[in-house]
């Protein structure tokens, strides 16, 4: 079972694809490494980076990722203020303690190679981790951040879910794989979405430890929002980004005006705000990824702010109805921009976040499927280039977009009679056959669209 926990995943910017996902490939390639007694005789590693990882990866800092895994820290708990430093030390010594203990040679060039041109046949985001003695190889993996910050072993990388569910020893009471058959399960035991899916939790977990899990990444996205507003600069990478959630978050602070769409400025803050702070390789969650992590926290303080106060139950809720949908985008298509472009993020996000505010705002589940297809609908076939490789330009402001749409999108929803044409399963398969059309250019490669017409600085 794909859990919410796996949708929603505590972490650094600024991709998950190509930050969080690398970073914990390192860091379990060297534990196997370890368990089966490889790594002590190592005296130097080497990384290739393949497809987009290759491609854009020196600007989502794959690179310093790598480095941190091969360290030993994971994303949900390394020190961000520390990073810098420790990046620079390890520059300066061409020097790096596997896992923390064992040293090893890491020069500055060849350490880490980025391939711009190879990829591998099984998908976009491939990267290979080797460990050597006197310049032979020990022991290697291959590894693939297939989005989200879900990694997968080359030879595992065909194991399908149904062979998964199977092999579990802990069947769950409403497994699902389509949108159909989740309303199916919610029409016969009359059940809303987000209760399913914490019955299916609770199999793994107990109620306490998941709403516990579920309000700290609530709490961790309400302190990126914090930290966004709050810090002012320029963000790295070169292309002189300025940081703007800071001064909009003093002009909203002081403006008392009663016009009506002011909301939607503060909508715009929130996710510019958690944005920010990804690309600036700030504590951020993914959502279900990093490059669309401003969605969903966008919503939820929209929501809180100008619906209700949002108490702890309607946390839970919002965020297990939420990963229900993503569930379905990771089983039946994609969440990887670098796969399907950037409809298989923003567009899963504000997704995820329109169905989650139509059962926050009482609708019931056939509303919330609607609302959910309603915010892929008009996101397909939106592209992925990011200027100069970076999670800076289009993204950002792709999530404010996002969000805006997720909250039109759910109030279309619950305004309707019940009908509508397109179902979510349809949407879905969609975006997939989508994203399988789109040309490679427009998926993370910085080879098409904005990232190739837009001048760097």
């Amino acid at each position: 079972m794909i859990s919410v926990f796996d949708i929603y995943k505590i972490g650094i910017g600024p991709s998950s694809s190509h930050t969080v996902g690398p970073m914990r490939a390192a860091y379990e390639f060297l534990r196997a490494a370890q368990q089966a007694g490889h790594i002590e005789q190592a005296d130097a590693v080497e990384v290739e980076l393949f497809g987009s990882l290759g491609q854009t990866g020196k600007g989502h800092g794959t690179g310093k990722a790598v480095i941190l895994g091969l360290a030993g820290e994971l994303p949900e708990t390394v020190d961000t203020d520390n990073v810098e430093n420790f990046l620079a030390k390890t520059n300066d010594t061409q020097k790096l303690n596997l896992l923390g203990e064992y040293e090893v040679n890491f020069p500055r060039e060849g350490a880490i190679i980025f391939h711009r041109r190879k990829t591998m046949p099984k998908h976009a985001n491939a990267m290979e981790l080797r460990l050597l003695k006197n310049n032979e190889v020990v022991y290697k993996d291959l590894y693939y951040s297939i989005g989200g910050g879900f990694i997968v072993r080359d030879e595992d990388f065909d194991e399908t879910l149904e062979e998964a569910i199977e092999q579990s020893s802990k069947p769950i009471p409403y497994p699902f794989d389509t949108a159909a058959e989740l309303l199916q399960h919610c029409d016969e035991h009359g059940l809303r979405i987000s209760s399913l899916m914490m019955a299916n939790e609770k199999v793994f977990r107990s109620e306490s430890e998941i709403r516990e899990g579920l309000l700290k990444i609530w709490k961790t996205m309400q302190q990126s929002i914090d930290n966004g507003i709050t810090t002012e600069g320029i963000l790295p990478g070169g292309l002189k980004v300025r940081r703007r959630a800071s001064a909009l978050y003093q002009r909203l602070k002081k403006e008392k005006t009663s016009e009506p769409m002011q909301f939607m400025d503060w909508v715009d803050l929130f996710a510019l705000a958690v944005n920010e702070e990804n690309a600036a390789g700030g504590r951020i969650v993914t959502a279900p990824t990093n490059g669309a992590a401003g969605i969903i926290p966008a919503v939820m303080s929209y929501a809180d702010k100008f619906i209700e106060k949002l108490d702890d139950d309607a946390v839970v809720r919002f965020l297990l109805t939420s990963a229900a949908i993503g569930i379905l985008y990771k089983k039946n298509a994609s969440i990887s921009g670098a796969e399907v472009g950037c409809q298989g993020e923003v567009g899963v996000a504000c997704s995820m976040a329109a169905g989650a505010l139509a059962e926050f705002t009482g609708g019931p589940p056939s509303t919330v499927e609607n609302a959910a297809e309603i915010g892929m609908e008009h996101n397909l076939g939106l592209t992925c280039d990011p200027v100069g490789g970076l999670v800076q330009v289009p993204c950002i402001e792709r999530n404010a977009m996002g969000a805006i749409k997720a909250i039109n999108a759910a109030r279309l929803a619950m305004r309707g009679d019940g009908n509508h044409k397109v179902s979510l399963d349809k949407v879905i398969k969609t975006m997939w056959d989508t994203g399988n059309d789109m040309k490679t250019k427009y998926k993370e490669t910085a080879r098409g669209g904005l990232a190739v017409n837009i001048i760097e600085c």
